[in-house]
């Protein structure tokens, strides 16, 4: 019963966390189905606290951080680690998958006749657990978190409460550069155990294209990043606000010209 009761309390302590939650479940079931989508979150959470639990007691693999359980009693933790933040990399893996995955899905063929608004991308098998969207997303996963460590670890100047620290602060507002290493090694576990399994499910039913559904997943890592770039300026550090936003420009310009088709006009003839 108590921990139920801190499974409640988590959700109304943490609101934000759970609506990205709801977000993820929702597009990775329109996209992936549901049985792919709970072996995706478990795997990838089930990495997320097994490398957490390690760091915190070994340094391997995001280097020394402790929790120092300012809100135990409010929220549920398993061990010394906060339920939310472990769960928080699953949705982030999945929304990068998609990132990675708008840049390097084969696309479909379209008459000039039906010129549609976006890219028509196709889900091939071959491709989405291909090595170089495995090393894509785990990048991607890696370069969000560029963004959310330097304001969570301010997060005493906000609503997230200061949950941790770095005994040795890195040069990155902070953040020691091993920190960055351990997403990104977290993506690759994670993707590296999912992927076999994905391949070994029944084949999908979808669309011819699957771009659309695939937006709902790039909308959700733009929504993070969006909240805590929110964050980081509503705290008065603009500087760290225009670096994370500029780091993240040349990606979104990638993702619009690969995604949004230019609409000519004809000429008469």
């Amino acid at each position: 019963m108590e921990i139920i009761e801190l499974f409640f309390k988590t959700i109304l302590f943490r609101p934000y966390v759970f609506v990205f939650l709801a977000a993820f479940l929702f597009a990775a079931i329109m996209l992936i189905g549901w049985p792919r989508t709970w072996r995706f979150w478990l795997m990838s959470w089930a990495t997320a606290f097994v490398c957490e639990y390690s760091s915190t007691r070994t340094g391997i693999p995001f280097g020394w951080y402790h929790y120092n359980g300012s809100t135990v009693g409010q929220e549920l933790y398993f061990s010394d680690v906060p339920f939310m933040d472990s769960i928080s990399f699953s949705f982030l893996l999945y929304a990068a998958y998609c990132v990675a995955l708008c840049l390097l899905l084969p696309t479909r063929p379209t008459s000039t006749a039906t010129r549609p608004m976006f890219t028509p991308l196709h889900l091939d098998v071959n491709v989405r657990t291909s090595w170089s969207v495995l090393f894509v997303t785990a990048f991607l996963f890696a370069f969000i978190d560029m963004v959310i460590d330097p304001v969570a670890l301010r997060g005493d100047r906000w609503f997230l409460g200061k949950i941790y620290y770095y005994p040795d602060p890195g040069f990155h507002f902070g953040v020691p550069f091993a920190n960055y290493v351990g997403w990104a090694v977290v993506g690759l576990i994670s993707l590296a155990l999912y992927f076999p399994i994905e391949r070994r499910l029944p084949a999908l039913s979808l669309p011819p294209s699957v771009t659309l559904r695939l937006l709902l997943g790039v909308g959700l890592y733009y929504g993070v990043l969006a909240f805590n770039l929110s964050v980081t300026f509503w705290i008065g550090e603009s500087f760290m606000g225009m670096s994370g936003l500029l780091m993240h420009l040349p990606v979104i310009v990638l993702l619009i010209v690969r995604i949004v088709r230019p609409h000519t006009a004809s000429l008469p003839g």
